[in-house]
């Protein structure tokens, strides 16, 4: 029977059936972060059990960590202090691999997971963060998971998973000039709505996912979960394996040759069925935005804001009324006429070193406008290094950015820093949530281009108007 890659992937790994739907799988890989790391370390020991493969299990210090510069333990997040004094005691006592504030490897998990070959096609990985999907774009399935089921896994390597439905995104014709894999998946979500793929496993493909660099296909992986998606995935390709060859964790020898035979089967059979399967055709798609406060609230940059659709039942027209009030905006207000107060480019979404080249290549020679506070948080240090050995971080501090260490930073807020009091801003984030980004602050998503433009106008731009 012709299988998909998500079917190859689930056999592959399937200890046991269990009923019908549920199954034990073997999990390869486990990634730990300090907002939730230090609490499945310390449930495990405090029932004396030990991590059964330590090799497989690493942690960072991400979420809760400070990003300015010359950053210490201390942080602006309540007990973040000890969360992550926490998380490096029970790592070393457990004997797993942290990479700690001042690891020359530290960052987001699911840029760094990628960047070190941690992730590889074939493997399951799972962490406790909804985003952990992004990293299905290197051919794994991976998956966000509770503390508790984090800390189950690393004592026996194995977790009791529901069989998802499968779904198919195909996103077929010639992706424009000045859009990005943010925008396509801004996009998917705003026409099928934010439960578009509940509960489904969602291989991407077509031949514009197979054109997009691996650090385009992980933003696109990234929001399948603001999609409701299980996990997304994207088969590997030669692309994959150019990618992961001599990276740090990577096979090596003879074991490098084995994988990529083994890589090398990890694709969907021809005649294979899925649940449900979509296409998008892209060649007149423009830039995306979100209005409001759902990833599913977008649409083009030089649009209006849509008024509530007849099509709708009582609460979703409540939902956008709602949405409306909080973002202090009305039905068919312009897009690029709302001013900003803000700019951010980071986040697992977004914050790779071709971001930041994309980015970049907006700001040279520009400023931010007047009163836009502007900050760039690279996703690693790695990619923080190759930035400043390109000159990158020289043109965001003369265009007006600030320049800072890696982490999640302003992504969420935490009852740390934050935009402000019903500050407008524009992100290169994943969701848009109310408080999000701080008390009231109205978050709209765009691809890390268009903040760059949007920036620098003081208002939300078009970024083909800079191209």
């Amino acid at each position: 029977m012709a299988k998909t890659l998500f079917d190859k992937l689930w056999t592959d790994h399937e200890v046991a059936v269990l009923e019908d739907n549920v199954s034990l799988l073997y999990i390869d890989r486990i990634f730990l972060h300090e907002r939730t790391g230090s609490i499945a370390l310390e449930s495990l020991a405090s029932d004396d059990r030990v991590v059964r493969n330590p090799e497989k299990v690493f942690c960072t210090m991400d979420h809760i960590v400070d990003t300015h510069t010359g950053r210490t333990d201390e942080t602006l997040v309540p007990g973040g202090k000890q969360f992550i004094q926490s998380t490096r005691a029970a790592s070393k006592a457990a004997g797993i691999k942290l990479f700690d504030i001042t690891d020359p490897w530290q960052g987001i998990a699911h840029v760094i997971s990628p960047e070190l070959g941690i992730v590889q096609p074939g493997c399951t990985l799972i962490c406790p963060d909804s985003h952990t999907c992004s990293q299905g774009a290197l051919g794994a399935l991976a998956w966000g998971v509770g503390s508790s089921e984090a800390e189950h896994a690393m004592a026996t390597n194995t977790l009791v998973v529901k069989r998802p439905n499968t779904m198919r995104v195909n996103f077929t014709g010639k992706l424009p000039s000045g859009l990005t894999a943010k925008d396509l998946i801004l996009h998917l979500i705003s026409k099928y709505g934010a439960a578009g793929g509940s509960g489904c496993a969602i291989e991407f493909a077509g031949e514009v996912v197979e054109n997009l660099s691996i650090e385009a296909r992980l933003t696109l992986c990234n929001m399948a979960v603001e999609f409701s998606a299980f996990t997304g995935l994207i088969a590997p390709d030669q692309k994959t394996i150019e990618y992961l060859q001599g990276k740090q964790y990577a096979p090596t020898g003879d074991k490098w040759l084995e994988a990529n035979k083994y890589w090398a089967t990890l694709s969907t059979d021809a005649g294979a069925v899925f649940d449900k399967e979509i296409t998008i055709i892209c060649d007149d798609l423009s830039p995306v935005v979100t209005w409001g406060t759902s990833p599913q609230h977008a649409c083009g940059v030089t649009d209006n804001v849509p008024s509530i659709p007849f099509t709708v039942d009582a609460n979703e027209k409540a939902s956008y009324a709602r949405a409306y009030q909080y973002m202090d905006l009305h039905a068919e207000q312009l897009i690029e006429s709302l001013s900003i107060d803000a700019a951010f480019i980071g986040s697992c979404t977004n914050s790779r070193i071709s971001d930041l080249r994309e980015a970049a290549g907006i700001l040279k020679g520009r400023k931010v406008a007047e009163g836009v506070n502007a900050i760039c948080v690279p996703g690693s240090k790695e990619v923080k290094r190759m930035a400043e050995k390109e000159g990158l971080d020289k043109i965001f501090i003369d265009a007006g950015f600030e320049w800072r260490e890696p982490g999640c930073s302003m992504c969420f807020f935490a009852g740390g820093e934050n935009f402000g009091f019903r500050k407008r801003v524009i992100s290169s984030t994943n969701r848009n949530f109310e408080g999000r980004q701080g008390p009231e602050t109205r978050s709209h998503l765009a691809s890390p281009i268009t903040v760059a433009a949007s920036a620098i106008t003081g208002k939300i731009t078009d970024p083909r108007k800079f191209l």
